[in-house]
């Protein structure tokens, strides 16, 4: 199966070295010149548990050099995704198949727009890795991958992907209500992302404060009703899962937290402006995460 990861950040270039592993053809692709260079010359390095192991793998900023794809990954940010899918539409052919496992909503209805729907795979990993420069990352969580397909079914073609994925060391299922576990996770960006970016905090901090904490609570709170109205299955007790998520990534600074630090664009659109959206739509009110969108973006606005 040949691989073709759009977005060679953190992320991508985690499941580019680690599928590389596998012996099949695996290309990162992503428009950062120093990064892609270093790759083609050194490789990659991945720090993991105090050691270090270098990766060779094909990398480019042109994916038209790259020839056609079984299968396409995205992992850029979530307001480059259209961008991206344009770009990656060389890659096609009559059963190349698209995976998102970027955070956030939208990012499979964006696809859809350029890519015959039926092509398109939705998942959602907690995997976890640091960008550290160019070439280097290093490999900080090791939750479980989840792929689906859009209406649910358990294909042949999905369990190809997780198998595949599984020979690389991810662990990976497939399954049925993979919107539902899209949801679980956006719980968690929503209620830590620019709560955390905001105010400083590491990711545990924001349970040790009482403010912080509610306002974590009500950000949830208000998301979890969005995904209810919309007829998202919702298991158990969402706010349980984000406040344990969070513990046990007490000491990381979260994403968000570090596009700001570096005074970069967010990921706000697609995580609690998302859930602005969405309740628009659905004609309730969220004002906490109103507010806290309106924060970030008057923020990137001063950068």
């Amino acid at each position: 199966m040949k691989t073709v990861i759009m977005g060679a950040g953190a992320m991508g270039s985690l499941f580019g070295g680690l599928l590389s592993l596998t012996g099949e053809e695996v290309w990162l692709v992503d428009i950062w010149k120093e990064h892609i260079e270093t790759l083609q010359t050194h490789g990659l390095i991945i720090e993991e548990k105090g050691r270090e192991q270098t990766l060779s793998l094909h990398a480019t900023t042109d994916p038209k050099t790259v020839g056609k794809a079984d299968l396409v990954l995205y992992f850029v940010k979530t307001y480059d995704t259209e961008n991206a899918v344009k770009h990656s539409l060389v890659l096609e052919k009559e059963d190349t198949l698209f995976l998102t496992l970027q955070n956030g909503l939208g990012n499979e209805e964006t696809i859809c727009k350029h890519v015959n729907p039926q092509k398109v795979l939705l998942g959602v990993t907690g995997q976890g890795a640091t960008l550290l420069g160019p070439g280097r990352i290093r490999h900080a969580g090791w939750g479980k991958t989840y792929v689906g397909e859009l209406d649910g079914r358990m294909t042949e073609r999905v369990h190809r992907i997780s198998q595949r994925f599984c020979q690389a060391g991810i662990d990976t299922e497939v399954s049925s209500k993979i919107h539902t576990l899209v949801w679980e996770k956006l719980f968690v960006n929503v209620g830590l992302n620019a709560l955390a970016a905001i105010t400083g905090l590491k990711n545990g901090q924001i349970l040790d404060y009482p403010e912080t904490l509610r306002l974590l609570e009500c950000l949830v709170s208000e998301a979890v009703e969005v995904a209810k109205r919309k007829g998202i299955e919702i298991h158990g007790n969402p706010l349980d899962r984000v406040k344990a998520v969070i513990e046990a990534t007490r000491e990381n600074r979260c994403s968000m937290g570090q596009d700001l630090d570096r005074k970069r664009r967010t990921e706000i659109d697609s995580l609690n402006g998302a859930i602005v959206r969405e309740a628009e739509r659905l004609g309730i009110p969220v004002p906490y995460n109103r507010m806290i969108t309106d924060l970030i973006k008057v923020i990137e606005k001063t950068f």
